[in-house]
């Protein structure tokens, strides 16, 4: 279940992508749609499907011409796999935001447990990156603090748009 949701060695970059791409739709249709927030998944759900489809086929056709050919089915479907990473990373903010839709949680709740999702989700991907580099406590450190720092602005953003 870990590996689906925080990604593989090689999805952390989508998992962080798709993590940001996640905590900036809810930020431009929050304050738009925050009585609405059926409207709101669909959104993010419709801007993480278009940007995941964009990076397969934009990933997909850098392969074809590196390689110098058209890529078979088991390649494609690779390339795939490989950028699931970012679809993924919708899925537990945009669970909390159909809480908050179907009444179980407020609607200002729900966006900001998403938005904790979305630090949270940085945060352990700057911690899981490190480790893979083998990074010491100062580029711990320093990769959780960009990812996290990433993370606030979007949220100052938020905050900032909101008032």
């Amino acid at each position: 279940m870990r590996r689906l949701f925080l990604g593989t060695r090689d999805g952390i970059a989508g998992a962080v992508y798709g993590t940001i791409v996640v905590l900036a739709s809810l930020i431009a249709g929050a304050s738009a749609y925050k009585h609405d927030l059926w409207r709101l998944e669909a959104v993010v759900a419709s801007s993480v499907l278009v940007l995941w489809v964009a990076h397969m086929y934009a990933h997909g056709v850098g392969q074809s011409l590196e390689l110098g050919r058209r890529l078979t089915g088991a390649e494609r479907r690779a390339v795939a796999r490989r950028e699931m990473s970012i679809a993924l990373a919708a899925v537990l903010p945009l669970a909390v935001v159909t809480l908050g839709a179907l009444g179980i949680l407020g609607s200002s709740t729900a966006l900001w447990v998403a938005f904790g999702i979305g630090i949270a989700t940085l945060t352990v991907q700057g911690v899981r990156f490190a480790r893979l580099e083998r990074l010491g406590p100062l580029g711990t450190l320093l990769a959780v603090g960009v990812n996290v720092a990433l993370a606030l602005v979007l949220v100052a953003v938020k905050v900032l748009l909101s008032h």
